[in-house]
């Protein structure tokens, strides 16, 4: 995975020193509407990307251990006039070869009035980001859209991946990926359908996918069902190569029930690799009323090829 130094799920090559800090139980790490967070490491600080909140189109976080964010102004403070503000979610933001940032978001297009994936630039990891092109680069009308953008490098290949949105529209949600330019600004090959909802716990859609390398296979964490409330999980897929077969863990591998509660409706999640000799998932889950999804961090140790939240005494290592 050399294609780039690094992306929001493979920021594996760069560790802390591990002076163990515990964090309380199930407590959030950033106490805001943080949702659908993206996590990278750029040159020993951590910066956090997520879903549109506190008069931010794409709001930004940075850490130097995980545990203690300062939230910074607006990644992307100017939407062209092709899209319809207001919902602009799910962002990924990836470190090319040549230091320069792209981030892929989720935002309203104009015509056909969708979620659709655009695609955004900038110098700094924390932005200003600016959107290029005059369009999406992911808008399928006839699959209701296109959301939940990630990366994943394969081969020195840069792919992206997200989900079309049909649960707008009684379709099927397929995770879908397809090659992207070496500037990351377009699709370069045919989307390929990798993955769909088939379990009854997943409901009526799986979202959200984050994939890594492992091993010599692929790992691929995705959230399922509805997000607003107990419902929402994470669940897990394995394949030797993008194109498949892949094979789903039974069950999810974080939810309210595996947690014992810990965390409500968790999802939206990212991998962030090798802090210090461990693994971290980070995620969203809802504050004790439900009204909004802030941001959590816990220890994950691999069962084979599975993560699985450290439960309940997680300690973050910095």
């Amino acid at each position: 995975m050399t294609a780039l130094v690094v992306t929001g799920c493979t920021a594996a090559a760069e560790q802390s020193a591990p002076t163990a800090l515990a964090a309380e139980a199930g407590a959030p790490v950033l106490n805001v509407n943080f949702a659908d967070p993206d996590v990278m490491k750029v040159d020993g600080t951590y910066f956090a990307y997520a879903t549109n909140d506190n008069n931010r189109n794409v709001q930004v976080a940075s850490s130097t251990d995980l545990l203690d964010w300062e939230v910074l102004p607006d990644a992307l403070p100017e939407l062209p006039s092709w899209i319809i503000p207001g919902k602009t979610w799910a962002p990924e933001v990836t470190r090319l070869t040549d230091n320069s940032f792209v981030m892929y978001f989720t935002a309203t297009n104009f015509a056909p009035t969708l979620q659709c994936i655009g695609v955004a630039t900038a110098t700094e990891p924390a932005g200003p980001f600016t959107v290029q092109g005059d369009a999406m680069i992911v808008c399928s009308e006839d699959q209701g859209g296109a959301i939940d953008a990630s990366t994943v490098v394969i081969d020195d290949v840069l792919y992206l991946v997200w989900k079309n949105d049909g649960n707008c529209c009684e379709l099927d949600t397929w995770i879908q990926a397809a090659t992207l330019s070496p500037d990351g600004r377009s699709i370069t090959g045919d989307p390929i359908r990798i993955l769909r909802q088939t379990e009854d716990w997943e409901g009526a859609l799986i979202e959200a996918p984050t994939i890594v390398a492992r091993g010599s296979g692929l790992v691929m964490l995705y959230s399922a069902n509805s997000y607003g409330g107990d419902q929402y999980a994470v669940g897990a897929a394995t394949a030797a190569s993008i194109d498949g077969p892949w094979t789903k863990e039974v069950g999810p591998i974080l939810s309210t029930d595996t947690s014992g509660g810990l965390y409500r409706g968790p999802g939206g999640q990212d991998l962030v690799m090798d802090v210090g000799g461990k693994d971290y998932i980070v995620f969203h889950a809802w504050d004790k009323d439900y009204t909004y999804r802030a941001l959590h961090v816990a220890e994950a140790d691999w069962d084979a090829d599975i993560p699985r939240i450290v439960i309940p005494n997680q300690a973050i290592q910095r």
